[in-house]
């Protein structure tokens, strides 16, 4: 006997063995027993989600000379013939390849003679929403009235492209991707039937490549099987199969950029390649992972989010701790655009390393998108007063602006003439909430945490922090008690000690520190609009 691909082997043939779909056997199992089945039903959802397997067991149901709880029996001569079609009342049609309005005209001839064997004639229309305008008119009438012993089953994967007028004439039922974990546990109990040994994690990863689909799964199993025939499947086999990367790589290669390591990121390129894995498929992966990043970033209790085995999420979770959310839509638009640009060109590896490049030293990108990235993480760090600019330029010597940062003196820091402002003056407690600035803006979120990256934290003799805004809608924002008592909360929960707040705008503050706040601001101001490091305010 011939070889059946492991998809068609292990096709439904009861309501039972579907699965991801219980939503809709239920429905259609008491349609069956309580005999009030209509004459056309419509059933949407992407490739491999089990539409044309319900229809066939739906078919076969109608029809059965005696249903188990609304599934058909497959024992009588009826379910029999059907199984082996050799049952004339089941027509499939591939609308793709007949979508004409003569094979519709050919249809509603067909339907006024009864069925020579069970009760319906049952019409299985596959890819429906392939038919052209004109076939969809001829068959209008046919499917608001056909006679009693007809019906019809839609299957399609582009439910927006069928006509209103067919969509009201028929129930619809939307088919769900089906989870990984179900798709995993399917994947498992056929490989025991099989006689096939298979680890958990390649099991777990033909599941999440199969994305919803079954039939997808199975046919990467089949797939794997083949081609390590007799050999037990292992992660390493199927990302050899596929072309694929280990997460681990995503992350390594994350890591490097983050830390603006090029030599990292190109080695992670050169493995990639020396191991012949698609390069269009790992950059998609690589999205895949940043939008994972980004999803533990922005949401507090994101595990049920995220179709990860938990090593990664533990992964997810610790890198998360040192990149903010714009650095990583950043990184995402940047491999979304290289993954477009690459696809139908030649040179993928050069145009690759020539955005991680990029990516990893931006002050050679020039683009819009890079230098409003530069300059949200510039500001950052000037507010929290973090970094300065000689730091900078010890750990950047080949930086194009080195030379000009240092024979400045580093304005900010070293140039007395312009500021004289000593933070070691300011009052301990004061001092360690100026220092730890960052501390406080990451401990909020929403309209909070995007105000007070904006504002600069001083101190005015006063024995209170000062939050120095740069216009009145941000004074009066952190003015509303909501706001207020937050950030006292969030100070007091990470320096013990209840502070006074003191809001006010920068035109405030330079009418009552005039010589300080305006040397302060030209210096910040030269710095910016010359150079692309971090600044500290002493």
């Amino acid at each position: 006997m011939s070889y059946q691909a492991l998809y068609r082997k292990w096709r439904p043939d009861h309501f039972d063995d579907l699965v991801g779909q219980d939503h809709i056997v239920r429905t259609l199992t008491n349609q069956v027993e309580a005999g009030r089945t209509s004459h056309a039903y419509l059933f949407c959802g992407t490739r491999g989600t089990g539409k044309t397997s319900t229809a066939k067991i739906f078919a076969r149901a109608v029809n059965c000379e005696d249903p188990i709880q609304g599934s058909p029996c497959n024992v009588c001569p009826t379910c029999q013939h059907m199984l082996h079609h050799q049952n004339m009342n089941v027509i499939e049609i591939d609308a793709a390849s007949n979508n004409g309005v003569d094979n519709i005209r050919e249809i509603r001839e067909e339907v006024r003679y009864t069925p020579t064997e069970g009760k319906y004639k049952v019409y299985i229309i596959d890819e429906v929403h392939m038919l052209s305008a004109g076939a969809f008119n001829a068959l209008l009438k046919t499917l608001e009235e056909p006679p009693a012993h007809v019906k019809f089953i839609l299957a399609t994967t582009e439910p927006h492209k069928i006509p209103a007028t067919i969509l009201s004439r028929c129930q619809r039922y939307d088919f769900k991707r089906i989870s990984t974990d179900t798709i995993a546990a399917t994947l498992k109990h056929y490989l025991e039937d099989e006689d096939i040994q298979a680890s958990d994690r390649a099991i777990h990863y033909i599941a999440k490549v199969a994305d919803g689909s079954m039939r997808d799964g199975l046919s990467v199993l089949d797939q794997c099987i083949a081609f390590y025939l007799g050999e037990e499947i292992t992660l390493d086999k199927v990302l050899e199969v596929l072309g694929a990367v280990d997460s681990d790589v995503f992350c390594e290669l994350t890591e490097g950029i983050i830390s603006r390591s090029t030599k990292t990121s190109m080695d992670v390129i050169e493995r990639i390649v020396m191991q012949g894995r698609d390069l269009s498929q790992f950059l998609l992966d690589e999205i895949a992972y940043l939008r994972n990043l980004l999803v533990v970033n922005t949401i507090a209790e994101s595990r049920n989010l995220l179709d990860v085995s938990d090593d990664v999420y533990e992964a997810l979770k610790k890198q998360s701790q040192h990149v903010d959310e714009n650095t990583i839509i950043h990184l995402i638009k940047s491999f979304s655009n290289l993954e477009a640009q690459i696809k139908y060109m030649t040179g993928k590896r050069t145009l690759i390393e020539i955005e991680l490049i990029k990516l990893c030293q931006p002050e050679l990108n020039t683009d819009q998108e890079a230098v409003l990235s530069r300059l949200h993480t510039v500001e950052q760090q000037i507010h929290a007063g973090m970094l300065s600019a000689e730091r900078y330029a010890q750990t950047h010597p080949n930086d194009d602006y080195h030379h000009e940062a240092k024979t400045s003196g580093a304005v900010a820091k070293t140039h007395k003439q312009e500021v004289e402002i000593n933070t070691d003056a300011f009052p301990e407690d004061i001092q360690k909430a100026i220092k730890g600035w960052a501390k406080v803006v990451t401990s909020t979120s929403g309209l909070l945490k995007a105000t007070l990256k904006e504002v600069l934290p001083f101190y005015m003799n006063d024995q209170r922090l000062s939050l120095v805004c740069k216009n009145s809608v941000q004074k009066n924002t952190l003015s509303e008690e909501q706001y207020l008592s937050k950030i006292i909360e969030v100070l007091e929960s990470l320096y013990k000690k209840k502070f006074e707040l003191n809001i006010i705008e920068e035109k405030e503050y330079s009418s009552s520190n005039e010589g300080n706040m305006e040397d302060i601001e030209r210096a910040i101001n030269k710095i910016r609009n010359k150079i692309n490091f971090d600044v500290e305010i002493q």
